[in-house]
C-alpha cells in the first residue's frame, strides 16, 4: 500500500529528493515549503498526489493548520519527515543573541511544533513512523560550529526521549545524521558562504581557514541515492532509532565515542569523590 508523507523542507536539497523519491513510487505527499511556488513542478509532474503546503515551521499555529490540511486531504499521515533547518557558522563569542534564538526556533522548535501537531493523529491510527533529519553534527562538535551544535545536539536527545514514549502506540522514531551531500551546484554547502555565518572576530580567521579546508575534503554524496536508502528505511518494519546517511564522518564519530569512553573512564576515581564514595 502506498504511503503517504508530510515532508517539511521540500523547496531544495535532500529534502526535494525525498520528496520526488516517494512520488516516484506511487505514493502521496504533503510538500511543505516557506514558498509554494517552488513546488509547482511536482504539482504539474504529480498533480493530487501532491499536496503544496507553504508555512514557516517556527509559526506554531501554521504548522498546527497544514499538518491538519494535509490528514484531511489524504486521510492519514504514514512518515512524517522533519527536514526543514540550516546552519548558523560562527565562533560561539561571536554569535548575537538574535541568531542563536534563531537557530533554535528553526531547527528544534520547529521540529517540536510538527511532532506535536502529527501525534494526535499517529496516536490514534496507532502507527507512523516520525523520521528526524539532524546531522553528523549532533554527534560531534567542531569550531564554529556551536549554534548548529546546540539545535542538532538537542535534538537527537529530544527524539531518543520521543522514541521511547510514543513506541506503545506503535508509532516508530528514527533519527538520520547525514554527512555531506552535493545540495548545491553538485558541492557539499560550504558552511562558510551559506548566508548564515556571524560576523568575524579576526581572532578566530585561523579556525575558519582550517575548517573550510576540513570539509572541502568531504566527499560530497547524492540527494538521489540518500532519498533511495530513506524508501528503505520507512519501509523496514523494523527501523533504528538512528542512523548514519554517508561514510566520510564515519572515522571521526568513532574516535570521538572512543575518546569519550576513555576520558570518563580515565577519571573514574574523580568521579566517585564527586558522589562522595571511597
Amino acid at each position: 500500500m502506498s504511503k503517504v508523507w508530510f515532508v517539511t523542507g521540500s523547496s531544495r536539497g535532500l529534502g526535494r529528493a525525498f520528496v520526488e523519491a516517494a512520488l516516484s513510487r506511487g505514493d502521496r505527499v504533503a510538500a511543505v515549503a516557506r514558498n509554494a511556488a517552488s513546488l509547482d513542478d511536482l504539482v504539474a509532474s504529480y498533480g493530487d498526489a501532491v499536496l503544496p503546503i507553504e508555512l514557516d515551521v517556527t509559526d506554531r499555529a501554521a504548522v498546527f493548520e497544514g499538518v491538519k490540511r494535509a490528514v484531511e486531504h489524504f486521510g492519514r499521515l504514514d512518515v512524517v519527515v522533519n527536514n526543514a533547518g540550516y546552519a548558523r557558522t560562527g565562533a560561539v563569542e561571536e554569535l548575537t543573541e538574535q541568531q542563536l534564538r534563531d537557530q533554535m526556533e528553526t531547527n528544534l522548535f520547529g521540529a517540536v511544533w510538527v511532532v506535536q501537531a502529527a501525534l494526535p493523529y499517529l496516536r490514534e491510527q496507532g502507527s507512523g513512523h516520525i523520521v528526524q533529519l539532524s546531522s553528523v553534527a549532533g554527534l560531534i562538535a567542531m569550531p564554529l560550529g556551536g549554534a548548529y551544535h546546540a539545535s542538532k545536539w538537542a535534538l537527537e536527545g529530544l527524539n531518543e526521549a520521543l522514541a521511547q514514549e510514543v513506541a506503545g502506540f506503535g508509532i516508530k522514531v528514527t533519527v538520520i545524521a547525514p554527512g555531506g551531500f552535493a545540495t548545491r551546484a553538485g558541492k557539499n554547502p560550504d558552511p562558510l558562504d551559506n548566508g548564515h555565518v556571524a560576523e568575524h572576530n579576526p581572532a578566530y580567521d585561523g579556525l575558519r581557514v582550517r575548517l573550510g579546508e576540513m570539509v572541502g575534503k568531504q566527499p560530497a554524496g547524492d540527494p538521489a541515492a540518500a532519498a533511495q536508502a530513506l524508501l528503505k528505511l520507512v519501509d523496514s518494519g523494523n527501523p533504528p532509532l538512528r542512523v548514519l546517511f554517508g561514510q566520510g564522518f564515519y572515522p571521526m564519530i568513532q574516535r570521538a565515542y572512543a575518546d569519550r569512553l576513555k576520558t570518563w573512564d580515565d577519571w573514574q576515581e574523580l568521579s566517585a569523590e564527586a558522589h562522595g564514595f571511597e
